[in-house]
């Protein structure tokens, strides 16, 4: 077996690994990434050399859909690597990211070897005693025989490199990132009946987050940490053509800058780089051999997926369109119909209900001014009795993570 438990875990150095040098340079990240359909620029690149050079996780934050999560799977291609996933979750616990103990086969066991059982306890003449002498044999069910790893123990004991995706770690409890710190700190996770299992062959781990909860200073220290945005436009263009999405390059120029246009809008999802190549593939489909507002508007759907952003959006399309465009009324989001013959900076009229910034109206400006300590108030996702905009259930409540990692003796049997 390829994985052993360490009696001294000092002796790891992360730096020297046998499976550290997976790259000769930067410039080899970018083109073996390439190959595989990945468009990275060369801060990401970057990034990912300095891991295979110096053994450390990377952590990317950033909006949904910016290919946080595809960087590790092109990782995991580019490298010949088993890909492993753990997908995070509120509420989520060790059992499901680290290990469980497989109790049906122990119980299994437990009947087949009932009369040996017996016969270890035939000479005993108190409970006590007879508890005693189970208990000395114990370690026979809490082995690796019955050990059931999920995703982050089974990364430490595979006989093979591989990439760990630990994805959306902002949405799991802040228990599971305590868990997560000796994994990446040490390439190591504990297993307290057994001891501690060390990686022999140094997992290659990419953990991605929303910025739905800021996540621990201790937790980014072991990271190379790197936010990602919407690329700009040139390079979200060079992506769209890389995807054989069938439109002409010049109806994409166009669609990457009116996708543009709808994330500078105070929209509560801002369309994806993967929604946008969805949407180049619609038109496509459509047979689009030109964008105007009709068939952008009928077909904004496949990159607005609220009620409220569509509307807002539908508003803008004409403009973005043509600054100087007359709006049909059909397209008019909010029935009110009326020119909008002015430019995107000179929008100075009422729309009732719908909150216009006149200020920097730069997406990045607007996620940037979002990002900020304690900008997450009492009603959201993750707070206590939370009923938030995103319309998840409601809380996580102080407790939770010490729950979810408590010793579980009580609520399951063993098997004896």
């Amino acid at each position: 077996m390829s994985v052993h438990l360490a009696d001294d875990t000092s002796t790891l150095d992360p730096t020297v690994a046998d499976d550290a040098i997976e790259f000769t340079d930067v410039a080899d990240v970018v083109e073996r990434f390439a190959d595989a359909g990945y468009l990275a620029d060369q801060r990401l690149a970057t990034t990912v050399f300095l891991q295979s050079r110096l053994g450390k996780p990377i952590l990317l934050e950033g909006p949904a859909g910016v290919g946080k999560t595809q960087l590790a799977k092109t990782l995991a291609e580019v490298t010949g690597r088993e890909l492993l996933r753990l997908q995070c979750y509120e509420g989520q616990d060790e059992t499901t990211a680290l290990y469980e103990w497989d109790y049906g086969k122990q119980l299994l066991y437990t009947q087949v070897l009932r009369e040996k059982i017996g016969q270890v306890v035939a000479d005993t003449s108190t409970i006590a005693e007879a508890v005693e002498r189970i208990g000395a044999e114990e370690s026979v069910f809490f082995s690796e025989r019955f050990l059931a790893p999920r995703p982050l123990l089974e990364a430490v004991r595979s006989d093979h490199p591989v990439v760990l995706l630990v994805d959306e770690v902002d949405r799991a409890d802040e228990a599971l990132e305590a868990v997560l710190l000796e994994l990446l700190a040490e390439y190591q996770v504990s297993v307290p009946e057994i001891g501690t299992f060390v990686a022999t062959h140094q997992p290659m781990i990419v953990l991605t987050s929303n910025n739905t909860r800021d996540l621990s200073a201790a937790l980014k220290r072991r990271c190379l940490h790197l936010s990602l945005d919407y690329p700009e436009a040139e390079r979200e263009l060079e992506i769209i053509k890389s995807k054989n999405t069938g439109l002409s390059e010049t109806l994409a120029a166009k669609l990457v800058e009116i996708v543009r246009g709808l994330r500078d809008l105070d929209l509560r999802k801002a369309p994806s780089i993967s929604e946008a190549i969805d949407w180049a593939r619609t038109l496509a489909v459509l047979g689009a051999d030109e964008l105007n507002a009709e068939i952008l508007s009928d077909t904004a759907n496949v990159v607005v997926k609220y009620d409220r952003d569509l509307t807002r959006a539908i508003d803008a399309i004409p403009r973005l369109v043509d600054p100087n465009a007359e709006v049909p009324a059909h397209l008019h989001g909010h029935g009110h119909g009326h020119s909008h013959g002015h430019s995107r900076d000179h929008h100075d009229h009422d729309h009732g209900d719908h909150d216009h910034d006149h200020g920097d109206n730069s997406g990045q400006a607007k996620r940037a001014a979002k990002d900020a300590p304690g900008r997450h108030a009492d009603d959201y996702y993750g707070s206590p009795g939370s009923h938030n905009d995103a319309g998840t259930r409601g809380g996580v409540s102080p407790g939770q993570g010490s729950r979810s990692f408590k010793a579980r003796g009580t609520a399951r049997k063993r098997p004896f």
